[in-house]
């Protein structure tokens, strides 16, 4: 008999375009995962509008997103694929939630606290943004999900997660999965280009600090040529040249050389080659992936026709988990 597979549940926001730092970080190793696990693949929208978008900006971001899965070797016959605000129960399980999380819990989260900050001088903060801890446990929830690939700064929400589960379970009977952080150990960490103490982050005012999965060739030279370095002038990976490691980081997940590997091929040569050639096996790496992207987008039928099709496979998973939540609380089943 095949043993079950493991179930995996992660998801990225549309709220603005992807970096290398989501490609590198995130979707080369979801593509290793694809046959080892069940994994269920999300485009996060419902947690984009945490901040204010422009719904046309958001409604094309949101087919990019989906055409970066594919165009990355994400597989729709191997995977699930869906649109997060096609499958009503993530916003019904996370109300339920809701009422089994407690406010000092939300609002010692890191990134509330962070992101909070923004507003400290006026404006208002939303509820979607102490709630959205919630609607990410009821994500993973919903399909007892043994595994969520995150980053190191993302534990945080799959321990509130584990809370949430265990405090449920205790109450009423075993219902969800103990989810799991799985941080890969060759998931590649890229910084910053223009502070590199930072992680890439496609949120970031200054366009030079990022370079995006879908930049052309001479915008990815330019900013790798910008990015910031040091006097030293000598290719070494250590933390006294933060920006120098952050380029080795990009130039080994792309190639597949080990750090002493570049040490040794740029000993003596500078900086202005090891940009030039990190600029070069970027572009070489980006360039099939954005044709692939665009001709995704030039067929929207092919792409309805994945996110139907996953967010019914979506609903029909999670609805069992969200009919057995209702049950336990004391809900009375709708009459079929």
């Amino acid at each position: 008999m095949e043993e079950k597979k493991k179930v995996i549940f992660s998801g990225i926001q549309p709220s603005g375009n992807l970096t290398i730092g989501n490609y590198f970080g995130a979707l080369k190793n979801w593509v290793k995962l694809q046959d080892k696990y069940d994994c269920y693949f999300c485009v996060v929208d419902l947690h984009a509008i945490t901040v204010r978008q422009e719904p046309k900006d958001l409604r094309r971001r949101t087919l990019e997103v989906l055409a970066i899965y594919l165009a990355a070797g994400i597989d729709p016959e191997k995977n699930t694929i869906f649109i997060q605000s096609h499958v009503p129960t993530h916003c019904e399980a996370a109300w339920l939630l809701n009422c089994f999380t407690y406010v000092g819990e939300l609002e010692r989260m890191t990134q509330y606290k962070s992101k909070s900050k923004k507003y400290e001088n006026g404006g208002s903060i939303s509820a979607g943004l102490l709630n959205y801890p919630v609607l990410m446990a009821a994500d993973i929830l919903i399909y007892n999900a043994d595994l969520v690939p995150v980053g190191k700064d993302q534990t945080q929400h799959v321990e509130l997660t584990r809370d949430i589960a265990e405090r449920f379970n205790n109450l009423y009977s075993p219902t969800f999965t103990m989810p799991e952080a799985y941080i890969p150990e060759d998931g590649a960490k890229i910084m910053d280009l223009q502070d590199p103490t930072k992680k890439m982050s496609k949120s970031s005012d200054n366009p030079n600090s990022y370079i995006l999965i879908m930049d052309k060739p001479e915008d990815i030279k330019r900013k790798i040529n910008r990015c910031v370095t040091d006097s030293i002038g000598k290719v070494k990976y250590n933390d006294d040249q933060p920006g120098v490691k952050n380029l080795i980081n990009i130039m080994s997940a792309v190639t597949g050389m080990s750090h002493e590997e570049i040490e040794k091929k740029y000993e003596g040569k500078g900086y202005a080659e090891f940009k030039n050639d990190t600029a070069e096996a970027l572009i070489g790496e980006l360039k099939p992936i954005q044709d692939k992207v665009n001709a995704f987008l030039q067929d929207k039928k092919y792409l309805e026709d994945i996110y139907k099709k996953g967010a019914e496979k979506a609903y029909y998973v999670s609805s069992k988990v969200l009919r057995k939540m209702q049950k336990k609380i004391g809900f009375i089943p709708v009459s079929k």
